[in-house]
């Protein structure tokens, strides 16, 4: 496909308009827990049903606030990428048709502000990932390519696990003395060890099955694998989720193994001890059938290959979540109190007792938004295919550098565009004219002010084919963040410009528009 651009004058009647409704939530994944939320539109974007940004009137008012803007900041709220899944494991010792050229095109009407900004202030930049702009925390590594970041919250688990397995060394052997925590510390590095090659296990799935890994981020409660793609089959889904747990099931088995060599009562038989049962713990909690876990990936994976419908696997296995979380929330302190985890009955609330509610309420927490994370990102894996360039293309009309903005705006109402192309004599595009500079010049200099010099230099990123659809749309305008792009056929024909600021309701509307 050839999206370099060419010579050709924009094509008529391309202005065909996706809807722009609705408020969002935070999405996540269908298959993960993925925070991150846009913010809910404005009463305008909700009921505009398409993208913003009226016929150029060289006889509407425009503002007098000043100079033309710059546009090229990052947009006020954020909307999370599609199709990117993550694997939790919890780090805990406890269970825890092109429409034809001729079409006509509906435009909206805003006489206040000719070339309005579309509903972000000029803002507008295609939909991020959360993670886009931010660290994952401490770079460890990069095993098979893919980097691996330790949060920040990992050093506080560290200290809580320390502090706690330390104390029960101390019991158990006594002669340590203060070194227990020493050895309880080195307890709480082999663990997330082990929680990291129950994430590798994942990432290495994924990659066999050339879907993109992210990274993978060591954290709270344990680790995530962020892939960025679906699996294609229900049998590759079942498959990616099932290896985690699978290698936590080895590494148990592998340190029942080396526990039998060893004295139970020495430094290596309590370290080998536990992590058998943390590991343990970790693949039996995966293994509950429901999301954000593994277990609830295996479910979703089954009720797919059952009903051929990936959202219905989805909706089954969250609710399951959902379900898990209550039970969690009621059942792990119920457990604990009673004895039946190991310990001593408890018969009056303690210290331990309000621990062990505070440790079952975060872990409700973490299972029931990760399973409404995943409906969320279900809905939006559903929806994304309407994202099409070639709908949220505005029509374009071509004007030479030297034009006048007061005559290139004539020229484009007449012509029914919303956009403006710089051309050189030979037609070849070479600049867009920002939206958001139109607005910034008072109507009275227009005569005066080329519109070269508010146009922003086309560059090879910000020239994307009009066939362009879904994620590759996403894809396409994240790798050269624009606030306008150069829309053209694979001929190189100019189709139109995009305002990214277009894609981005189009991406909340898809978010919340029910499945």
């Amino acid at each position: 496909m050839d999206v370099s651009g060419g010579r050709g004058q924009p094509r008529p009647g391309n202005d065909e308009s996706a809807e722009h409704t609705g408020p969002e939530a935070q999405a996540p994944g269908g298959t993960g827990d993925v925070p991150a939320t846009p913010s809910t539109p404005t009463p305008a974007d909700a009921t505009d049903a398409r993208p913003e940004g009226p016929t150029p009137d060289p006889d509407a008012p425009a503002p007098e606030d000043g100079t033309p803007q710059d546009t090229g900041a990052e947009p006020d709220h954020e909307a999370p990428a599609p199709g990117h899944d993550r694997h939790r494991t919890p780090a805990h010792t406890e269970p825890p048709a092109h429409r034809p050229s001729h079409a006509p095109a509906e435009r909206p009407e805003h006489p206040d502000h000719p070339f309005a900004h579309s509903g972000s202030g000029g803002k507008g930049q295609p939909p991020q990932r959360p993670e886009e702009r931010k660290r994952g925390g401490l770079l460890m590594g990069r095993p098979f390519g893919v980097p691996v970041y330790v949060a920040p919250s990992w050093f506080l688990v560290a200290i809580l696990i320390t502090w706690v397995f330390g104390g029960q060394i101390d019991r158990v052997l006594p002669e340590l003395g203060a070194a227990s925590y020493l050895v309880s510390l080195f307890f709480a590095v082999a663990f997330y060890a082990s929680v990291l090659v129950h994430e590798l296990a994942h990432t290495l799935a994924a990659l066999r099955f050339k879907l993109p890994v992210r990274r993978i981020q060591l954290q709270f409660f344990g680790g995530v694998s962020e892939i960025e793609k679906e699996a294609e089959t229900p049998g590759r889904e079942f498959v990616l989720a099932f290896v985690g747990p699978l290698l936590s099931l080895v590494l148990a088995g592998l340190f029942y193994l080396g526990l039998l060599a060893v004295d139970p009562s020495s430094v290596p038989g309590v370290l080998l001890a536990g992590l058998m049962v943390s590991n343990l713990i970790v693949a039996v909690f995966n293994l509950l059938p429901g999301l954000p876990l593994d277990g609830g990936r295996m479910l979703r994976a089954v009720v797919w290959a059952i009903t051929g419908k990936p959202m219905t696997g989805t909706v089954a296995a969250a609710w399951v979540g959902r379900a898990l979380a209550v039970c969690v929330l009621i059942g792990l302190p119920l457990l604990t109190q009673s004895g039946a985890l190991g310990s001593d009955a408890v018969d009056n609330v303690g210290m331990d007792t309000v621990l062990d509610a505070l440790l079952a309420a975060i872990l409700a927490a973490i299972i029931w938004t990760g399973a409404g994370n995943s409906l969320r990102m279900a809905r939006l894996r559903e929806h994304l295919p309407e994202l099409r360039a070639r709908t949220l293309t505005r029509r374009a009309v071509p004007v030479e550098s030297d034009t006048p903005l007061s005559e290139a705006l004539r020229r484009a109402n007449a012509a029914g565009a919303r956009a403006l192309v710089v051309v050189d004599v030979e037609g070849m595009p070479f600049s867009l004219v920002r939206e958001a500079a139109i607005v910034g010049v008072p109507e009275h200099r227009r005569p005066w002010v080329p519109v070269g010099t508010l146009a922003q230099d086309i560059t090879e990123g910000m020239r994307v084919s009009a066939e362009l659809a879904g994620e590759e749309l996403l894809d396409a305008l994240r790798s050269t963040p624009a606030t306008e792009y150069l829309v053209v056929e694979e001929t190189g024909e100019i189709y139109g410009v995009l305002s990214a600021a277009d894609v981005e309701r189009a991406f909340v509307k898809a978010m919340a528009r029910p499945s």
